[in-house]
Order: structure tokens, then sequence, then C-alpha cells
């Protein structure tokens, strides 16, 4: 129960269901006030109320569970860690990965519960063999199979998502107003929870240790200077600063990070155009398509950020001494702005099939450093 109006009806419907219902919020921080608040929120002490409020009228039991030791090691500081290498983690996969889904779940079945349900929309089909796969929900706009592109098939397992069918959220609104519950118009949450006003930059400059640096050109010509180059991200635009414009007189992009050297690489937009794809922590949502398990290349779309259009692919998988697996995936169409430490989903039409962490990318027009394989 985050406090917000979709995990509100979802908790309605699966009391209407028949199911034994106890509701749960949950506390990542032991400071909640360093944690947006207001329409910005989620997880904050208006939050928890409102969740509370919202288990009242369901007539429901409440309860806070403290995640908040495992939140900062698992989100916060992982989310620092990646920065500070040169990556650009999803904080909010991380989250479903190891709090919602790991954390919450495995006290959930300890303590003899059958799932967690929440309000996230998305489907779980359940195959005539047993198995379960995670598809996108109903509708496409408030699809979120992205975000839980980290769940395992045991997982899928024990979840539940009572939203996935709804073709929109104002009728999730509309359901919610229906019966009196005081969430139904209250704002969606957005942002990064944990950096209290949106300044993404400023936060981790108070988190890591950042000094000035050069920032140049494909070529290595010095073209600027930076104040940490960890604040930056792979296709970026606004904030280089840069002194003087191109000689095109076009707009510059963040094309790479260099930690070590404390460089910043950037260059025109058309240098950002990714052909090639390898990612590692792989996890599959469900059963694994045999021509991955056979080492074949086979068709997917690709997804890399939550409200990306997908893109048609051909991915393999590897053996890989480090990381153990490597997914391998060459686009059909060049994608832009790919980020080493972004999540890569899988899809095969509404199916996700599993998910990778981005380690690096290749351009036809431009070969960055890579950054040494994520632990």
């Amino acid at each position: 129960m985050s406090g917000g109006v979709d995990s509100a009806v979802a908790a309605a419907r699966a009391v209407d269901a028949g199911h034994e219902v106890v509701g749960v919020h949950l506390a990542l921080s032991r400071m909640p006030g360093t944690l947006r608040t207001g329409s910005r929120g989620c997880c904050t002490i208006e939050d928890s109320s409102d969740a509370w409020r919202a288990c009242e009228k369901l007539g429901i039991p409440f309860y806070v569970w403290d995640f908040s030791e495992r939140f900062k090691a698992d989100v916060v500081d992982d989310f620092i860690s990646e920065y500070s290498q040169g990556r650009t983690p999803n904080p909010c996969m991380r989250c479903n990965e190891k709090i919602k889904f790991e954390a919450l779940l495995d006290k959930a079945i300890a303590l003899g519960f059958d799932a967690v349900a929440t309000g996230h929309y998305a489907k779980i089909v359940e195959r005539h063999d047993g198995s379960r796969e995670l598809h996108r929900a109903a509708t496409w706009t408030k699809d979120q199979s992205y975000v839980l592109g980290v769940l395992t098939e045991e997982q899928l397992a024990h979840c539940y998502f009572p939203l996935g069918e709804t073709p929109s959220k104002d009728l999730v609104r509309a359901e919610a107003a229906e019966r009196g519950l005081e969430v139904a118009q209250k704002p969606d949450s957005h942002d990064i929870c944990f950096i209290p006003d949106g300044d993404t930059r400023g936060w981790l400059a108070e988190q890591i240790d950042m000094q000035r640096g050069p920032i140049v050109d494909a070529e290595g010509n010095h073209i600027g200077e930076h104040e940490g180059s960890q604040a930056y991200t792979v296709g970026q635009r606004r904030g280089l600063k840069l002194g003087r414009p191109a000689p095109d007189g076009k707009p510059r992009f963040v094309l790479e990070i260099r930690p070590k050297e404390n460089t910043v690489v950037a260059g025109p937009k058309e240098l950002l155009e990714i052909d090639r794809i390898t990612g590692i922590r792989l996890s599959w949502a469900g059963r694994p398509v045999p021509e991955a398990e056979a080492g074949q290349w086979f068709s997917i779309e690709l997804q890399i950020r939550a409200h990306a259009d997908p893109v048609p692919a051909r991915a393999r998988v590897q053996p890989d001494e480090q990381a153990g697996q490597r997914l391998v995936v060459e686009l059909d169409e060049p994608l832009a702005g790919v980020a080493p430490g972004q999540t890569a989903v899988m899809y095969q039409d509404t199916r996700v099939l599993g998910q990778a962490t981005i380690d690096t990318a290749r351009s036809k027009h431009y070969t960055p450093q890579q950054a040494p394989t994520a632990a």
C-alpha cells in the first residue's frame, strides 16, 4: 500500500475477489522527511497516512514494515556506486527487484501469505503446463511491465496484479471515488523518491567526491570543463556549459563518461546512435525461450526505459568468464542515448522475456572506452 490510488483499488479488488487481505506500507527511510512529499511522493509519512485511511475504508488490517536498511543498501548505495563508476542506474527497477519482490515477498511467504498484490499495470499469464509469464497490461499508456522485468518465474508465482486488465487510469480513479477512497484524485508519484528536491546532480555531489575535469570531443580535443563527471549521463544535453559552439553550430550531447580519467566526452547527436548492446545480470521473467538456452539468435523487441518505445532486434546469450552469462543484442534500427547501467528489457509481442543491465553500447560512428564490467 504505497498510499496512492492504484494500490488502494488493487487492495479493494483483492477483497472483492474473496482473498484475506492485509495492507502493508513500506518504510524506506529512517528520516521520511528526506523522501518526496505531496504529489511527487511515494513512501512518505503522508503516503503512510493515506494508505492507513484506505485500509480503514476497506476494513482490512494495516501494517508498516521497516525496510529502510535494505533500501539504503540495495537501492540508495547501489545508485551512488553506479553513478560513481560512470553508469546510469534505474533505482525503481532495483527497488522492485530487491525490496518489493524480494525482501517484502520473502517476509510475506515466511509469514504464511500466498502472494503479494500491487497496483502495477501488468499481467501474469499461466500456461497450460503451469508455468507463468509476465505480459504487458491491457492499456499501453499505463503499462508498467518494464519495471517488473526483473521478476523471476518463482516470484511471478507469488504475485498478483489486479489492475492488469483495466483499460485506463481514469477508470481506476472513478472506481476509487465510487468506493469512497480519499486518494481517488491523488496525483501520481514520479521521479526518484530519495532525492527530495529532484536535483539529482546536486544530491550526487553530496554523496560522491567530485572533482573538476575536462570535457573533450570525440577526437580528444578539449572543449570545456565539468564539475564532476559522475553527475552526467550518456545522451544528456543540458548542463554541459561549453564555452564555444561546435564547428557545425549543432548542439552537443554526452557520448561517454570516463570516471577513471574524470573526463566527459561530448559530440553531435548522430554519434549516439547505437546498433549493438551487451548486458549482464541477466534474468528471465518465466522460462527462457529455447533458442536462448541453445545459444542461438532469437527475435525480440528491446525497451531501455520505462516509457520508451520498444525497437526490433535480435539477441543471443553467450557464456562470460566475469558475468557468467552475457546478453548480446543487435538492433534492427539505431537507438539513441543508451547508457551503461540502464536496464534492457526483452519482449516478444506482449510477453516480457527478461532483462539485463546494459554493460556496453556500440555505435556505428563512435566506439567509447568501455568501463569494467559491473559486479
